[in-house]
Formats: C-alpha cells, sequence, structure tokens
C-alpha cells in the first residue's frame, strides 16, 4: 500500500503530539521538583550567614596571613578559635576538617605530613573577639 505525503504528515503529526502527552503524563506524576531543594530555606540563611562572615574580613581588615611548607602557618591579626577545613577538587575522599585555636603571636601551626601534595582549598572559619569571620583561599602543597 502506498502512503501520500499528507497520510505521513498526520501520522507524523500524531506520533509528535503521542510524546508531548506522554511527556505531560510523566511530569505530573513526579512527585519531586528537581530544581528546588528541600531545604532551600535553611540553605539561603546559611548563605546569608557566609556572606556576612566573608564581607566582615574585609571590613574588619582581618585577612590572616598563610605560609605554606613543611607545615601550614596562620598568622591570624587577633587570638582566634575556630576550624579549618581542608577541600581537595580532585576527590573529596582526602577532605579533612580540624579544629584550631591560636598560640603566642597569634599563629596556629599545623604539621602537613598527612596531607597529600597537590591543589586544596582551605576554608577557615574562626570566632574573635566576639565576631565570626569566614576566609577561602586556594593553597598548592608541594
Amino acid at each position: 500500500m502506498k502512503m501520500n505525503w499528507g497520510t505521513k504528515l498526520v501520522i507524523g503529526m500524531g506520533l509528535f503530539m503521542a510524546f508531548i502527552i506522554t511527556l505531560v503524563v510523566f511530569m505530573m506524576r513526579s512527585d519531586s521538583d528537581d530544581l528546588v531543594d528541600k531545604d532551600y530555606y535553611q540553605k539561603g540563611i546559611e548563605y546569608d550567614k557566609e556572606y556576612t562572615q566573608k564581607n566582615r574580613v574585609y571590613q574588619d581588615k582581618s585577612e590572616p596571613s598563610i605560609y605554606v611548607g613543611d607545615s601550614l602557618k596562620i598568622i591570624f591579626k587577633k587570638p582566634a578559635i575556630g576550624s579549618i577545613r581542608f577541600l581537595h577538587p580532585s576527590d573529596n575522599k582526602n577532605d579533612r576538617t580540624l579544629n584550631m585555636e591560636t598560640r603566642e603571636n597569634n599563629e596556629f601551626v599545623f604539621p602537613l605530613n598527612e596531607i597529600s601534595k597537590g591543589h586544596w582549598k582551605l576554608i577557615l572559619e574562626w570566632k574573635s573577639e566576639g565576631k565570626e569571620y569566614l576566609f577561602e583561599k586556594d593553597i598548592l602543597i608541594d
């Protein structure tokens, strides 16, 4: 049986409409909307807190000095208590978090013999004189 172009056009339109209807039914039956996090409100509040902490570092001129060698040496402007996160961009199994407290001269020293070599993102969160700060820096450990 030979079909003319009109029949092929109607069959093509019918298949396209069936495809669209199938997609609509699938979307309507879907339980979740992947574009919105379930805890988006809490994440928004945390983002505001992080933004404030990052800006406070520059407003108070509290940016710490960071030196990398056999050990990581961080010099703060004032005494500080907080945490350091080492984030490895290529393998999150190597990520580490440790607590820190400055010693004399507002310094914190951490030996790097347990940290693998390569690029790391260093995230410092600390409290100093009742204010909270957040500072991020990319470092290279040789």
